[in-house]
């Protein structure tokens, strides 16, 4: 078993005490274990580097994009001030810069792009129009979000295709860029369309996507 799945059970674990804090709204919870569920997912990208079959460029891509979640996860925690807010979607944005341009490189344009790319336009300009009337100052941040989040959705797709990633590696990279992408949803729909006080739901998909990125780093070379 990849060394890397021995991290998964505390994750879960953890993340669920996350949320709970978060629900709780019990702060100084909050500042321990949020930061501890994302450093989780850094050591599972860290153990790929003892995997022998490992592909540098992805795991060192994929480390440094949670490294810069990471930044972006401690910004949040204080996202009532502006300023830390937008500090945090700056290094998010980042963080897909960095998964997007390490997808690109790794995967293959082929058919299926078209018709994944079409979607995320589609979805990407319809929730933008929802939420464009409560943006204010943001509009152009959040565009720019909006796009280079679905950038990176799509060259995850373009695994798919790519010789470079086995099949079930693949479709991990794939769930898990989309698994990222609707947590971003649910918590911008919560802070710039309806607040919704189920948002913080979108932990769940937050790690979970995480996970299945940073784990795919550990099965190159797997059948």
């Amino acid at each position: 078993m990849k060394s890397a799945l021995y991290l998964v059970p505390p994750l879960i674990v953890t993340v669920f005490f996350l949320i709970r804090a978060e629900f709780a709204n019990q702060k100084r919870q909050i500042y321990v274990i949020k930061p501890l569920c994302t450093l989780l997912v850094v050591a599972m990208a860290l153990l790929s580097f003892i995997e022998p079959t490992r592909n540098s460029l992805y795991s060192w891509g994929v480390l440094f994009g949670l490294l810069l979640s990471l930044g972006g996860d401690v910004a949040l925690m204080f996202q009532e001030n502006p300023r830390y807010f937008r500090l945090g979607l700056v290094l998010f944005l980042l963080a897909h810069v960095v998964y997007a341009v390490v997808l690109g490189l790794l995967g293959r344009f082929s058919t299926r792009d078209i018709l994944s790319t079409a979607v995320l336009v589609l979805a990407g300009a319809g929730f933008y129009l929802l939420m464009k009337p409560n943006l204010g100052k943001m509009r152009l941040p959040v565009l720019a979000y909006v796009v280079v989040i679905s950038v990176m959705v799509s060259r995850a797709v373009s695994t798919l295709a790519s010789p470079v990633f086995g099949h079930a590696q693949a479709w991990m990279v794939t769930v898990g860029a989309v698994l990222f992408y609707i947590s971003d949803v649910i918590l911008a729909a919560a802070r710039f369309w309806k607040p919704w006080p189920y948002h913080r739901i979108s932990l769940a998909f937050y790690y979970g996507g995480q996970m299945l990125i940073a784990l795919a780093a550990s099965y190159f070379g797997a059948a």
